[in-house]
C-alpha cells in the first residue's frame, strides 16, 4: 500500500524566502516554480517550460512555450487562462526593471543571482511574438545564458496572480503564498516550523505518486537523524559528517552520496586594509591548516579546496597550486607588509549547509591558527538572513565563511557570480569585493566565446589570477550525503544540489 505522503527533515532555520526577504532558497523549491529551462536536460532536449529552444549562442534567442501548461488552482486563487508569454515578461522585468512596480514588491529585497549574472545589462528586451512565444533579445554575446535560465531565479510566476495581489494591495503575497506551474503546490506555513505542499493535479507531466509533502523546519542534525529514525520524516538532507557511519549501519535506513559541486570558503573584504593587500591575504591563508579543518569539521568526507570552483568541473586548473600551510612564513610575510598586532573578525554562519557542516567549529579553528602568527580574531554571527545580507555590505569588516553550489554546471556561475567585477557592492554575490581587471576580463571573454574548450581555458587562466591574489581562503568541497528510509523508492540526488520529488513514491 503505497503512502499518501512523505516528510522531508528540512535543514534551514528561519522563514522561507517567499514568507521573507530572502532570496530563493534551493532547499525550499521542491518544485512549486518552474525556471524556463529543465536544468537536466541536455541543449537537445524539451524542456519544462518550452516547447522549443535554440542552440546557438547570438544575439536572439525565440522560445516557443509548452502549449497548455497550468497554474496552481488552490484556495487563495483560481487561475483562469494557462501559463503564456506574459508571464515570462513578467518574471524577469520584476527583477531587472528598477522601475517595474514590483521590484521592490517586498521591502529590501535583492536579486543577488539575476545581478550577479549581469542579467541587467546582458538582457536588452524581451519581446511577445504571441501568446506561446518570447524573445529574448540580448546586448552581447552571452555563452551561459541558456544554463543561466535554467535557475530557480528564472522560475516562471503567474501575471494574473500579480495583477490580483496588486488590486488588492496585497503583494507581498507573492512571497507569503506563492503559485506556480511545478508538481506540487504552496498549501500552508507555519514560521520556523513546517511547509506544506500538495500534489498539482493538473501538472504538464502527470500527476506525481505521493499526494502529500511535508517540510519539517529542522536546523539541528541531531534532532533531524532523531526523526529519521524514528520513522517520523522519510528523509534527511545534511547529516553530521560524524553520524554518517552510524546511519550506514542502521538496518531501516539507505544513504546516497557525491562528490559536491560545491565549494566553502573565507571571504575577506578586499577593499578594506590591511585586507586590500594581496599578501596580506596570503600570509592569512598560509596560516590557517585546512587539513585540519577537513578532519575536525568535515570528518574527511571531502577534500580541501584550492580553486573556487570543484573538481568535478569542467574547466578546473589541477596545475595552480596550493598556498602552503607555513606558519612561519605567514609571521614573516605578514612583517614584510608592514603588518602588526592585527585583529580581524571571522563571521561564522549559524547553519549547516551542504558545503559546511559547522561553521563555527571551522571559524574556531581559525582563530587558533591565526593566534599563531600573531593576529586576534574574534568570531561574529547572526541570524541566517541577516547574516546574508550584511555579510554584502561593501563596508563590512569581518571575514566571511560562506559557501556555494553550483546552480547550473557552468564554471560562470562560480568565477562569474563570486567573484565577477559586476557581483561586487551591496546586495551583490562577491562577499570579497574584488574587482581584478585582470580576472574579470578573462571571465568577460569566457562569456562571449562559443568553444567550450576555449572557455575552459581562459577559466584556467582565471583560476591562476584568483590564486595569487587570493580574495578567499578556499576550505573545502564537500561529499554530500542524503540518508532516507528504505521505503523511500525513486529519490535521485542532482548534482546541483536541488532538492526535486518527481517520480517519489513511499511504501508503507
Amino acid at each position: 500500500m503505497r503512502a499518501s505522503g512523505i516528510c522531508w527533515v528540512l535543514a534551514i532555520a528561519g522563514s522561507p524566502p517567499w514568507c521573507g526577504s530572502q532570496n530563493h532558497h534551493r532547499d525550499l523549491c521542491p518544485g512549486y516554480g518552474r525556471p524556463l529551462r529543465d536544468p537536466g536536460a541536455s541543449r537537445a532536449a524539451i524542456t519544462f517550460r518550452c516547447a522549443s529552444f535554440p542552440t546557438c549562442y547570438g544575439l536572439e534567442y525565440t522560445f516557443r512555450l509548452r502549449p497548455g501548461v497550468k497554474f496552481h488552482s488552490t484556495d487563495f486563487f483560481t487561475p483562469t487562462r494557462d501559463l503564456n508569454a506574459d508571464d515570462v515578461i513578467f518574471s524577469f522585468l520584476r527583477q531587472g526593471d528598477e522601475e517595474n512596480p514590483w521590484h521592490q514588491y517586498v521591502t529590501g529585497i535583492t536579486y543577488e543571482y539575476y545581478s550577479g549574472m549581469e542579467m541587467p545589462t546582458v538582457i536588452k528586451e524581451i519581446q511577445k511574438v504571441d501568446d506561446l512565444t518570447v524573445k529574448f533579445v540580448l546586448t552581447r554575446p552571452e555563452a551561459p545564458f541558456l544554463a543561466n535560465l535554467a535557475m530557480d531565479f528564472a522560475s516562471i510566476l503567474s501575471k494574473e496572480y500579480a495583477d490580483k495581489l496588486e488590486a488588492e494591495n496585497r503583494k507581498e503575497d507573492l512571497n507569503n503564498a506563492p503559485v506556480g506551474t511545478g508538481p506540487f503546490k504552496f498549501v500552508a506555513y507555519q514560521k520556523d516550523a513546517v511547509i506544506r505542499y500538495q500534489a498539482h493535479d493538473d501538472y504538464w507531466a502527470g500527476r506525481e505518486k505521493i499526494d502529500d509533502l511535508i517540510f519539517a523546519i529542522t536546523p539541528d542534525p541531531a534532532v533531524r537523524m532523531q526523526k529519521l529514525q524514528a520513522g517520523e520524516c522519510h528523509i534527511m538532507p545534511y547529516p553530521a559528517p560524524a553520524d554518517i557511519e552510524a546511519l550506514k549501519a542502521d538496518p531501516n535506513l539507505q544513504v546516497m552520496e557525491q562528490p559536491g559541486l560545491n565549494v566553502a570558503y573565507l571571504a575577506y573584504n578586499t577593499t578594506i586594509a590591511p585586507f586590500d593587500n594581496p599578501d596580506v591575504r596570503r600570509a592569512l591563508n598560509m596560516a590557517l591548516n585546512k587539513e585540519a579543518v577537513l578532519d575536525a569539521v568535515f570528518q574527511g568526507t571531502g577534500q580541501v579546496a584550492k580553486n573556487p570552483i570543484p573538481p568535478t568541473m569542467w574547466g578546473y586548473n589541477d596545475a595552480v597550486e596550493e598556498n602552503p600551510y607555513d606558519p612561519e612564513a605567514a609571521k614573516a610575510l605578514l612583517a614584510e607588509a608592514g603588518v602588526s598586532d592585527l585583529s580581524m573578525e571571522i563571521w561564522a554562519m549559524p547553519v549547516q549547509r551542504p558545503y559546511m557542516p559547522n561553521a563555527r567549529r571551522t571559524a574556531e579553528l581559525m582563530q587558533e591558527d591565526l593566534a599563531k602568527i600573531g593576529v586576534n580574531v574574534e568570531i561574529v554571527s547572526y541570524e541566517w538572513g541577516e547574516y546574508l545580507k550584511k555579510s554584502t555590505d561593501p563596508a563590512r569588516k569581518g571575514a566571511v565563511i560562506l559557501g556555494w553550489t553550483g546552480d547550473n554546471g557552468d564554471p560562470d556561475n562560480f568565477l562569474g557570480v563570486l567573484l565577477g567585477c559586476a557581483a561586487t557592492g551591496d546586495g551583490g554575490a562577491n562577499r570579497a569585493q574584488w574587482c581584478n581587471k585582470e580576472f574579470d576580463d578573462l571571465i568577460q571573454k569566457a562569456k562571449v566565446t562559443a568553444d567550450q574548450d576555449e572557455r575552459a581555458k581562459l577559466y584556467e587562466e582565471a583560476q591562476l589570477v584568483f590564486k595569487r591574489e587570493n580574495p578567499w581562503a578556499t576550505i573545502a568541497h564537500s561529499t554530500v550525503f542524503m540518508p532516507m528510509s528504505k521505503k523511500v523508492s525513486g529519490y535521485v540526488m542532482n548534482p546541483l544540489g536541488k532538492h526535486g520529488f518527481s517520480g517519489v513514491d513511499i511504501e508503507e
